[in-house]
């Protein structure tokens, strides 16, 4: 299940999910998948302590496009992906080398883009290897030697479309998980997430580990769900179009600094004796819900696992017509450490049997 497939709200949880594309079934078995943007927001965003862009095996975000477009601007944490052609100058199609700097085979993510590119299906263009098979091979359609092909200078126009599917193409080789690639590239994620290009090309550890996230999207540019101290950071509110604010921790505060921008503060211990009806959680649905048509919703806690967690599984239960189960699943691609308290869980058991009438989610598993 992935953050695509929530973009809207009121699918019930019977629906049927759509047959996959040959193409699809063939980039899972190849080990090249397509990434939605707010997946990449997300996986730029995680942190534990610190940011996860720190651990050196967390994620590789490779740019497939030119020199000239990587030096004018580029993804944060993004190493541009060379091509033959930029260490020897040949080589007409560009095959990609891979950045001696990683190693892919302990690397957990392995995300590649370029300008636009929507599809994998050049990561299957077969003519795309033959040309290093085979060094005196003529292409069929213009009878011209590679050799002389091999010497001409490589283009300054912009990466073609397909080139973070040929990248992937050959990243993959040395994967044990599908290598991504951006749907939409680099364009597309810019829209909506201008804040994260930079044109800064080395990251010292200690940059890293300061590195400034974001709160993890939920539902696309509708609902985020982050911390205390994210909250308090006015740039975070403007970046993100952020307008409403659900504070479910004990501290307060004043958050935005704009008249008619709106706070609701529920102050709840985070303690599994906690009784979240008793708090008025649950009540709160139908409010996040107005507020989520209209503008940009932050949901918070303390630290951003527990509380706002719970926050939202139980809003992804209630207006999301989701299992328990289901939303687990989907916030925790969203917010790898989330960790709502044991009390939390048992009451968001009781949420979904109230809404379906029967205990669905069996929370004695290890992962609840």
């Amino acid at each position: 299940m992935s953050p695509c497939e929530f973009t809207s709200c009121t699918a019930g949880h019977h629906r049927t999910h759509p047959v996959p594309s040959l193409e699809q079934s063939l980039a899972v078995m190849a080990g090249v998948t397509l990434c939605e943007p707010m997946e990449l927001y997300n996986l730029l965003n995680q942190a534990t302590r610190v940011s996860r862009l720190a651990e050196p095996n967390y994620l590789c975000l490779l740019d497939a496009r030119t020199k000239r477009e990587y030096n004018e601007s580029h993804l944060v944490t993004a190493i541009r992906a060379k091509t033959a052609s930029d260490l020897f100058g040949w080589n007409p199609l560009g095959k990609y080398l891979v950045p001696p700097s990683i190693n892919l085979e302990c690397v957990r993510y392995c995300v590649v883009y370029d300008g636009k590119t929507d599809s994998v299906e050049a990561a299957f263009d077969m003519d795309y290897d033959l040309y290093d098979v085979d060094k005196d091979l003529k292409p069929y359609d213009t009878g011209v030697d590679i050799s002389e092909l091999r010497r001409k200078p490589s283009s300054e126009d912009n990466a073609k479309e397909g080139s973070a599917a040929r990248c992937a193409r050959i990243m993959q080789r040395l994967t044990r998980f599908p290598v991504l690639v951006l749907r939409g590239g680099y364009q597309r994620f810019t829209r909506s997430y201008h804040f994260l290009r930079t044109q800064k090309i080395f990251w010292m550890p200690r940059e890293l580990e300061a590195f400034k996230t974001y709160p993890v999207e939920i539902l696309p540019a509708k609902l985020y769900m982050g911390n205390y101290r994210q909250a308090c950071d006015s740039q975070i509110q403007k970046d993100l179009k952020i307008k409403a604010h659900i504070n479910v921790s004990e501290e307060d505060g004043t958050f935005f600094l704009k008249e008619g921008d709106q706070l609701l503060h529920i102050s709840v211990p985070d303690s599994p004796e906690a009784d979240l009806r008793d708090h008025g959680c649950f009540s709160l649905l139908p409010l996040l819900d107005s507020h989520i048509h209209k503008e940009a919703v932050l949901v918070f806690s303390t630290l951003g696992i527990s509380r706002s967690c719970t926050a939202v599984l139980a809003y992804l239960i209630h207006s999301c017509r989701l299992y328990l189960k289901n939303a687990w699943s989907y916030a925790q691609k969203c917010k790898m450490n989330m960790r709502p308290n044991r009390g939390f869980v048992r009451q968001l058991s009781e949420w979904e049997q109230r809404i379906y009438f029967t205990a669905i989610t069996d929370i004695s598993e290890p992962k609840y």
